[in-house]
């Protein structure tokens, strides 16, 4: 029995249009001869009824009273939702099919609810479902604690459930459906010459979905990379036959041999210079992460160390340095872009091609760091959309 996981997004199922082009990708899937788990998540986006955001804000959201344990009692319920109706559909349509909520089909976790690690998946009952059903229908997002109570992963979550059925499973491959045809070599709303990329590696898509790129979870790639199972990311809206974008291990003997993928980027950052001639550099570090405060893009100097935070942490920051009397600067507005791609390392001339690019359109470096596989730098949010663009233009219209 070969296993196919699929999961389709919130604008994949978000109405009756949407969930009949998902049904297509399904029976397609079942016609070359395998067995399919769906992974749902709510339906469509913030606004419609059942979406997570609507269902926080029927509990007054980030003004709640409720614990993290009873908000996941509600927002686990817009998978479920989706889960029974795509059921529904698939039953009308003549395919033999089962609904399971995420404790259903074996997701344990810990009890760090609204943010769960998943422990285990233990699949006796989807493999018990296959033995009369082809389709299994799995709300994502969503476990069993060790509580025993309702449990939801965080932003993302579906997708992570999508890669760990598919790892538990050996699934042959696990296809990420959602509204665009597959990863593109940079956010197309900004960058006017993004290209969509047919192969790609874990590391790479990794990279890219930690720096802002946000076709899939970067969680769901790690799972599936130490799984080696194959990924794609592919519009429900395309024929069946369109494969999207492969994720896999990295063979670039497979490819075209390029040194940069895509370019990535993050907005709403706060640049902290913090000097350090009356403290020492762990001191500053020691007391952010006493703050809960992780930060980013971290660069140490003899005489002061420099490091970027959100806008949300940046005002804990701005109150916690001022209150303790430490010296510091900032800048405001800032942009980070990230270059990402599987041949940087030991391929030379790259960051000098970074910095002409750049500085051919007056555009200040406030900081850079690199490694093996991404080159950071961070530039005024200004300067975003030019830097973008011109550092795509240079690395992937000419490559």
């Amino acid at each position: 029995m070969e296993i196919m996981v699929q999961k389709f997004g919130g604008t994949s199922v978000q109405d009756d249009k949407a969930r009949h082009k998902a049904l297509e990708h399904v029976r397609y899937a079942l016609e070359k001869g395998y067995k399919v788990v769906v992974v749902v998540s709510a339906i469509g986006r913030k606004g419609a009824p059942y979406a997570t955001d609507s269902l926080l804000n029927l509990v007054d959201a980030d003004q709640t009273s409720l614990s993290a344990r009873e908000l996941d009692m509600i927002v686990s319920v817009g998978e479920i939702i989706s889960t029974a109706v795509f059921t529904q559909l698939l039953k009308k349509e003549g395919i033999s099919a089962a609904a399971m909520t995420g404790p259903d089909a074996g997701f344990r976790t810990n009890n760090d609810y609204q943010n769960a690690k998943v422990l285990d998946v233990k699949t006796e009952n989807i493999n018990k479902a296959f033995s009369e059903n082809d389709v299994v229908i799995v709300a994502g997002f969503q476990g069993l604690s060790r509580e025993g109570h309702m449990s939801t992963l965080g932003r993302g979550g579906s997708d992570t459930s999508a890669a760990l059925l598919g790892a538990a499973l050996s699934a042959k491959r696990v296809d990420i459906f959602t509204d665009v045809s597959g990863m593109m070599t940079g956010d197309p709303r900004l960058v006017k010459k993004a290209k969509f990329l047919k192969n790609v590696s874990y590391e790479e898509v990794a990279n890219m979905a930690h720096e802002g790129a946000k076709v899939i979870h970067p969680r769901a790639v790690e799972i599936a990379q130490q799984a080696h199972v194959p990924l794609r990311i592919r519009s429900t809206w395309d024929g069946v036959d369109e494969l999207g974008t492969l994720i896999s291990d990295k063979n670039l003997a497979l490819q075209d041999y390029r040194s940069v993928t895509g370019i990535a980027h993050q907005v709403g950052l706060t640049q902290f210079s913090v000097l350090t001639e009356n403290l020492s550099a762990d001191q500053v570090f020691n007391l952010l992460a006493d703050n809960h405060l992780s930060v980013d893009f971290i660069n140490i100097l003899p005489e002061k160390v420099v490091f970027n935070l959100n806008h949300e942490e940046s005002e804990l920051a701005k109150e916690l340095l001022q209150s303790k009397k430490i010296v510091h600067t900032l800048v405001e507005n800032c942009a980070k872009v990230s270059i990402v791609g599987a041949g940087i390392m030991g391929t030379p001339g790259i960051a000098a091609r970074i910095v002409t690019a750049l500085a051919s359109h007056d555009i200040e470096i406030l900081q850079t760091t690199d490694s093996y596989t991404t080159i950071w730098v961070l530039v005024k949010a200004a300067d975003l959309e030019v830097a973008v663009n011109a550092l795509h233009d240079t690395f992937l219209l000419r490559e």
